[in-house]
């Protein structure tokens, strides 16, 4: 399915930043508090790349660097967040990040080992009235292009847990999703990063273009 600037537009009630030959863009997230907002490089220009491909989205090669508290994060459909460490919003920024996510955006946050306290913290500032939850496998995460019948695929291992997805589901629309223990992002990087075997990063790049269509055709 190629997604259009116009039923983009007529979907969603915030307006998009389009790149050269109307390319639609997304942005990794900027907070914060000491953590390393800035971890994986490569991994969204390779899941764009794969999207682009088979998705047949028209999706800006490289990322955007969006700061939670930036009015400008109304113009894109999906930002990524990701890293380490510590994580603190603002008020300002709660109230930003919330708006962005009523009003149709959709948030994922990826667990580079670390992150798991310190995001639960936060995202409860942003929505105090939701608590993460756990996403059957049923879910429609899971089931996009591609059918993930066990939840979020294995990358890395971190705890000997097994991966989770939990969600922040405001009025049955899921509006933030995080994958726990599954390093999905690392997955998504350059295979010389972590010299994981390409069947797990055809794994991860499946269930990062899940979320990217999700995303993209769920409001």
């Amino acid at each position: 399915m190629r997604f259009s600037k116009i039923s983009f537009i007529f979907l969603l009630g915030i307006n998009f930043v389009f790149a050269q030959n109307n390319s639609l863009k997304i942005a990794k997230l900027k907070y914060n508090g000491g953590g390393d907002w800035y971890a994986n490089k490569t991994a969204l220009p390779n899941l764009i790349s794969f999207c682009n491909k088979n998705l047949k989205t028209n999706i800006f090669p490289e990322e955007d660097i969006i700061e939670a508290g930036d009015k400008k994060i109304f113009q894109y459909p999906f930002i990524h967040m990701t890293g380490h460490g510590n994580v603190v919003f603002s008020d300002q920024e709660t109230k930003n990040l919330r708006n962005y996510l009523l009003a149709g955006g959709f948030l994922h946050i990826d667990d580079n080992y670390g992150l798991n306290n310190f995001i639960r913290r936060e995202m409860k500032k942003v929505f105090p009235e939701h608590e993460f939850v756990e996403l059957p496998f049923s879910h429609p995460v899971y089931h996009q292009k591609y059918n993930f019948t066990k939840g979020l695929p294995k990358v890395h291992e971190h705890d000997n847990k097994p991966p989770q997805g939990f969600g922040i589901v405001h009025e049955g629309r899921l509006v933030c999703f995080f994958s726990y223990e599954c390093d999905l992002g690392n997955g998504w990087e350059d295979q010389s990063m972590y010299n994981d075997p390409e069947s797990v990063r055809q794994e991860a790049l499946k269930m990062g273009a899940n979320l990217i269509q999700f995303a993209f055709t769920s409001f």
